[in-house]
């Protein structure tokens, strides 16, 4: 069974950065892929930014050039890199996954959640 685990997420003040991280366990990385959700109140899930079984990452237009995913070495830790942050981008992050492909900008087409981390960003 895949298990997934969010930290790190925090208050910081508009332009500062936090890096999440996200503990996965029980699946094969050769397989799956990773993805970064956030769902701001009152608002639907929307698609961060995305990692395939073979590395390739894509992003969220509003986020490309200020957040960055990655993973450990052992690939069973997955980041979020995130700079610059904006009011905006307060919200609960989830890491999600399942085998590959996947719709990147559905939630559907993840099986796998954590528990969500909060990110607060003050103006």
């Amino acid at each position: 069974e895949v298990k997934l685990v969010e930290s790190g997420g925090g208050s910081v003040q508009a332009g500062g950065s936090l890096r999440l991280s996200c503990s996965v366990k029980g699946y094969t990385y050769s397989l799956y892929c990773l993805a970064w959700f956030r769902q701001a109140p009152g608002k639907e899930r929307e698609g961060v930014a995305h990692i395939d079984s073979d590395g390739v990452t894509t992003y969220e237009d509003s986020v490309k050039g200020r957040f960055a995913i990655s993973q450990s070495d052992a690939r069973d830790t997955l980041y979020l890199q995130m700079n610059n942050l904006k009011p905006e981008d307060t919200a609960m992050y989830y890491c999600a996954s399942d085998i590959c492909p996947v719709d990147i900008t559905a939630p559907s087409s993840y099986g796998y959640w954590g528990q969500g981390t909060q990110v607060t960003v003050s103006s």
